[in-house]
């Protein structure tokens, strides 16, 4: 085990960073996760906001955070990030800020804004090298204006400007954007996808990460109750469910070089995972839409087979 990875939940630090009673939505999967992610970086962050569900966390004169937060437009809170790490710089080369006090640069963003509306100010601070957090909170659309379709939304899925009906049975028509290989194209220093049903994977990413210089990039599938239609209470069971049936896989990247850190021994089948969601309820009703969830799981299929025969071969 590396130094400072942790085994169980009961390692995970009891300290927390974000205080209860937030605004955000019962059973946010992105909050909950968010909380996971805070006790990890610790006290010393300032959080750079890109517009979006997060920024419904603070709201003047109350804020879950103890850290410093500044609000941003969707589209530059890279750019926020980088001059705040510039300051932070000029002030530790002049001497007028001790090493002890130095603070990390967390970007927090939506899907809407990781995979398309700040995608050109991201893969800015990833060309430059910039030294900083970015955690995407990716519910698979425009979650708090409506649940609109973004490049995040999956196949299939209904949404406030994908409706189903006869002229349209499926839903969304087009495949999720790959924002993990778009990013790792880049070759960044740290690169993970993580989930609020698996905290210590969460945690010790976390860890690992800090190892490293540079961008520190995780996108997170975040259920989102009132966009997914679910219970509230089944976040993280449906959370567990996207890994166990292998549609949000688990991985790292480390200067481009992938890693899969958790690989199910056996696959559940897609179908466990769309029956939850009302986002999918039209592929089981009033007609079982056969061929799209077929499509759906060969699609998943596609994909761990590569990665199994990667595996394979390093055996």
């Amino acid at each position: 085990m590396r130094s400072g990875q942790i085994k169980s939940i009961k390692d995970i630090s009891r300290m927390e960073n974000l205080s209860p009673g937030t605004p955000a939505c019962a059973g946010c999967g992105g909050l909950l996760s968010l909380r996971h992610c805070l006790k990890a970086l610790g006290e010393k962050i300032v959080i750079v906001n890109a517009a979006g569900c997060f920024t419904l966390l603070s709201i003047y004169p109350f804020t879950p955070f103890k850290s410093s937060w500044l609000y941003t437009s969707m589209a530059s809170a890279p750019a926020g990030a980088q001059g705040i790490r510039d300051a932070l710089d000029i002030l530790l080369r002049k001497g007028k800020l001790d090493q002890k006090e130095d603070l990390k640069v967390v970007v927090l963003t939506g899907d809407g804004v990781a995979y398309d509306i700040g995608m050109a100010s991201t893969s800015g601070a990833l060309y430059r090298k910039l030294d900083f957090y970015y955690i995407c909170s990716d519910n698979e659309a425009y979650g708090n204006t409506g649940f609109q379709a973004s490049s995040a939304t999956p196949f299939a899925s209904r949404t406030g400007t994908a409706p189903v009906g006869a002229d349209n049975p499926v839903g969304v028509t087009l495949f999720k954007k790959d924002l993990f290989e778009i990013w790792r194209s880049h070759r960044p220093a740290y690169l993970a996808t993580i989930s609020p049903a698996h905290p210590v994977d969460l945690a010790n990413k976390f860890t690992r990460a800090e190892h490293y210089r540079g961008p520190k990039l995780f996108i997170n599938l975040s259920p989102c109750p009132p966009g997914w239609v679910t219970d509230p209470a089944y976040t993280t069971r449906l959370a567990k469910l996207a890994v166990d049936t292998g549609i949000w896989a688990l991985k790292e990247a480390v200067y481009g070089e992938t890693k899969h850190t958790l690989i199910p021994k056996k696959f559940k089948p897609i179908e466990e995972y769309l029956r939850g969601q009302g986002r999918f309820s039209h592929l089981f009703k009033p007609v079982k839409q056969e061929d799209i969830i077929r499509k759906i799981q060969k699609n998943i299929d596609w994909y761990w087979e590569r990665v199994l025969e990667k595996e394979a071969v390093k055996e």
